[in-house]
């Protein structure tokens, strides 16, 4: 796939190191959209929300969502063939949405799902109804995760085991974990997900598994996964560390029955490393990894045409697609990562997605004019701004909003 060319069209952007550059567009590149796409891998985009900004109250405190934009952008992801995994860290999950917005949020997106043919969910149950003010226990952490993977189940929805801040503060052990994951999932009807979530996402999950030296934390998730994998379709690791997760891909066991539509039964590794993911989705002869990743939100054409290259076994044109989104995917996760939403939100607006540059709690704040300024370079080096003109007006009155003039 050839660099694509450049249109007579440009605009003045914050340079980095100062002042204001001319930048000149390029052409959308055109990633095939039609029919839906067969994959060889499981693709789960982890989507965001859309704020609704007429809402009355104080957005840094209550979540207010519209919710037709929130799932129509799912409908999108599903008509390219990516599966959703709902109501996680991406959807400000214990950022800014709460339980109560998280269970509504899976409850429409079930309901959307049962009108589109084929279409994969599954939605985050975790602890975050527990205040975080109050002392917990072990049992309160039980309690919680039982409650919504009873919610989730009683609407027929599919699990992934979101990691507990709740648990972090209050285990004294790795002992802990296993009581906690033994109990979750000796209850659950078909096998979930569990997402470990390095702390460079949340500095609240610092030391998750009881042990604070990654090895050592790995070593225990995969006995919690070994002594329960009937229980487990697969693990979703975001550690930003690729050889770490393919040493763990390798030791993963044999799963059970209900796993997600590919594969070949053993437990599987969804990647969640926004820094290295065409590398380690393609695998190597021990195997690969799945996708679950947050970045597949923003580039979600340019995946789902990569995967179909790479289930046509045509690996050439998989890493031309996803080549060029590798930077502005470092670039968007980078320090601090827990504010990368904030530029997914910022590509959806400016691909005409939603209608505003509005986050839950405030978050559009969250990066800088010169971070955004270059996300929106590196989204059209990839091909990514699929209007160029509405793309540019867009940025042309944030950067008015800001003081910046053009």
């Amino acid at each position: 796939m050839n660099a694509p060319d450049k249109l007579a069209l440009s605009i003045n952007l914050p340079a980095a190191a100062g002042g204001l550059e001319e930048f000149r567009l390029s052409a959308p590149r055109e990633f095939g959209a039609g029919a839906r796409k067969t994959f060889n891998r499981v693709a789960l985009a982890a989507a965001h929300v859309v704020a609704d900004p007429l809402a009355a109250g104080n957005p840094w405190i209550e979540a207010a969502l519209d919710w037709e934009r929130t799932l129509d952008f799912r409908r999108y992801l599903w008509s390219l063939g990516l599966g959703v995994a709902e109501a996680m860290d991406t959807a400000q999950r214990g950022m800014g949405l709460d339980w109560k917005n998280s269970l509504e949020l899976i409850r429409r997106s079930i309901d959307a799902a049962k009108g589109v043919d084929g279409a994969l969910l599954f939605s985050g149950a975790g602890t975050d109804q527990l205040a975080p003010s109050r002392a917990v226990t072990v049992d309160a952490v039980i309690a919680a995760y039982e409650e919504q993977c009873a919610a989730i189940e009683k609407l027929g929805g599919r699990i992934i085991l979101m990691a507990s801040r709740a648990l972090t503060a209050c285990a004294r052990s790795a002992d802990d974990y296993h009581r906690v994951y033994a109990r979750i999932l000796s209850q659950v009807r078909q096998p979930v997900i569990i997402h470990w979530l390095g702390e460079m996402f949340d500095p609240e999950l610092a030391g998750y598994w009881g042990c604070r030296e990654p090895g050592e934390a790995m070593a225990v998730a995969l006995a919690v996964i070994g002594a329960n994998a009937a229980k487990v379709d697969g693990v979703k690791i975001s550690l930003l560390d690729q050889q770490r997760e393919i040493d763990m891909r390798r030791r993963l066991p044999q799963g059970g029955a209900g796993h997600a539509a590919v594969g070949s039964g053993r437990v599987r590794m969804y990647t969640g490393d926004d820094f290295n993911y065409p590398e380690l989705i393609e695998g190597d002869q021990d195997g690969y990894s799945d996708a679950l990743l947050g970045i597949f939100d923003a580039i979600a054409p340019a995946a789902s045409a990569a995967l179909s290259a790479l289930a046509a076994n045509d690996r050439k044109t998989y890493h031309q697609i996803l080549a060029p989104t590798v930077p502005l995917a470092r670039h968007m996760f980078g320090a601090p990562t827990r504010f990368y939403k904030t530029g997914l939100v910022f590509l959806a607006w400016l691909n005409g997605h939603q209608d505003h540059f509005v986050m839950v709690g405030g978050q559009q704040s969250a990066r800088s004019i010169v971070h955004l300024a270059e996300t929106f370079r590196l989204a059209d080096a990839a091909g990514l701004l699929r209007d160029p003109e509405l793309a540019c007006a867009r940025m042309r009155h944030l950067l008015a909003v800001n003081g910046v003039g053009t």
